[in-house]
């Protein structure tokens, strides 16, 4: 059974097998999770990222999806990049986000990753409501089934960290 456990913190500063990177489709680095792992990373993440783009990924990747590379100079041995959706009001997209934790591990699985570290995909600048990510997050998680040991949220602010914490003890009851 996969442990799931909660940090608050820089996801680009974690030891484990992998990170997942809240990517954008373009995989060339943005703001967020994004730039904190390509910058802390270096260039070898990004390097990795335009060979995908050159040869798999040419329109980028697709939402939902997720796709490995190297972790550079990162504590990790991968980086696994998912693009989660952007939230809106009037379109559920919670498959989609359910899908950028299940394809992560999917991934890992592949790689043999027994660590794996999330960050809240789509809860920043692609507007989703922390709550309900956390919820769909630890929910997709736990009901996934995956040889990773284990899945370390790093959440970045206290708030965030409050509203995962919550929801992982509402589940876990």
């Amino acid at each position: 059974m996969t442990r799931i456990t909660l940090r608050q913190g820089d996801i680009a500063s974690e030891s484990v097998d992998a990170i997942v990177n809240a990517a954008n489709s373009s995989l060339l680095g943005g703001g967020g999770v994004d730039g904190a792992i390509h910058r802390k990373g270096g260039p070898q993440i990004l390097d990795a990222c335009r060979d995908l783009r050159a040869s798999h990924y040419g329109g980028g990747l697709p939402t939902g999806q997720a796709v490995a590379t190297t972790a550079g100079r990162l504590d990790a041995r991968w980086v696994i990049h998912t693009v989660g959706p952007v939230w809106s009001r009037s379109d559920d997209r919670s498959e989609l986000l359910a899908s950028c934790y299940r394809e992560s591990l999917r991934v890992a699985d592949e790689l043999g990753a027994r660590t794996v570290a999330f960050p809240a995909v789509s809860a920043g600048a692609y507007g989703w409501p922390t709550g309900d990510a956390a919820r769909i997050a630890l929910g997709t998680v736990r009901a996934t089934e995956t040889a990773v040991e284990e899945v370390r949220f790093v959440l970045f602010g206290a708030e965030v960290f409050g509203v995962f914490e919550a929801e992982l003890a509402k589940q876990e009851r």
